[in-house]
């Protein structure tokens, strides 16, 4: 993901700034990773808003120039814990995993928004522009630290009350934490009838099966964790913003839109629907 940002004193200071203030009666707590922008930052104002008390875990490369996401925890004091997070490097993963363990003790739901489309910026058109080290880096981020974040918090998730997307009646089916990775519909093999975008096509494809993996992993254990690909639509967000041009402005969602969808979407989830991929609209999507 680039260069890597802020000491080990800055680290600790964006750890700490909210930790400590955090509401005993916090009824749910959910970690947004990739939080500084886009559909991370949204979504962590849209928990704050539900008038359920909600802890969000908001974590991003550099907390300290994330302006926008310190100002939402200026807002919110005591509900927003910002942690330094890069998902391309394991053992910041392992460390916000241990730190979120000492200050919280579990987890009700993690969403996996942070993505890129290339290292360049756009996708690849043709073969001619593909590059090993292009597609590492695509791959490092939208697949590999995904599947990592669940390696290190599924244990918490284990320790959540289920409280997203958890209807009461349904005891015997009950699940404690979900994990939600933001896919694609370019990812789609199946879907796939216009090629290009070789980087961003295969992390997400690869994003789908990892998904699929850890819903039939995690979906054994005791108790079990929801796992689920969602695709946001097209957002305007600085990824997809270049790609404007052809897209229907009905279609042309913003961030506020596609993230009300998509908790619509997390708020109704069930055992029964792990191990899938859904659209914006709840319509599931060809693998």
């Amino acid at each position: 993901m680039g260069v890597r940002e802020g000491s080990n004193r800055l680290q600790l200071l964006s750890i700490a700034s909210s930790v400590c203030h955090l509401p005993v009666m916090a009824s749910r707590v959910a970690l947004i990773q990739g939080a500084s922008r886009g559909l991370g930052l949204e979504f962590c104002k849209h928990i704050l808003k539900n008038k359920s008390p909600a802890a969000v875990i908001a974590t991003c490369r550099n907390p300290d120039g994330a302006t926008e996401l310190r100002a939402l925890a200026d807002q919110h004091p005591g509900q927003v814990t910002v942690l330094r997070l890069d998902v391309s490097r394991e053992e910041d993963i392992r460390g916000a995993a241990d730190r979120v363990k000492e200050s919280f003790g579990r987890l009700d739901l993690i969403v996996n928004s942070a993505a890129m489309l290339h290292p360049s910026g756009k996708g690849e058109t043709s073969l001619r522009e593909v590059t090993a080290q292009g597609i590492i880096s695509t791959l490092t981020t939208n697949t590999v630290g995904p599947l990592v974040m669940a390696k290190y918090f599924a244990p918490l998730l284990q320790k959540g009350g289920g409280s997203f997307g958890q209807q009461p009646a349904e005891k015997a089916k009950q699940h404690s934490g979900i994990i939600v990775n933001i896919t694609a519909k370019v990812g789609s093999i199946g879907d796939n009838g216009l090629g290009g975008w070789y980087s961003y096509r295969m992390s997400k494809a690869a994003l789908n099966m990892a998904t699929r993996n850890l819903s039939i992993e995690l979906g054994r254990s005791r108790p079990k964790v929801v796992c689920v690909c969602l695709h946001p639509g097209t957002v305007n967000t600085d990824l997809s913003r270049p790609y404007h041009r052809n897209v229907p402005k009905e279609k042309l969602f913003s961030t506020e839109q596609s993230v009300s969808a998509l908790m619509n979407i997390i708020e109704t989830l069930s055992i029964e629907k792990t191990g899938k991929a859904y659209n914006w609209d709840g319509t599931e999507l060809p693998w």
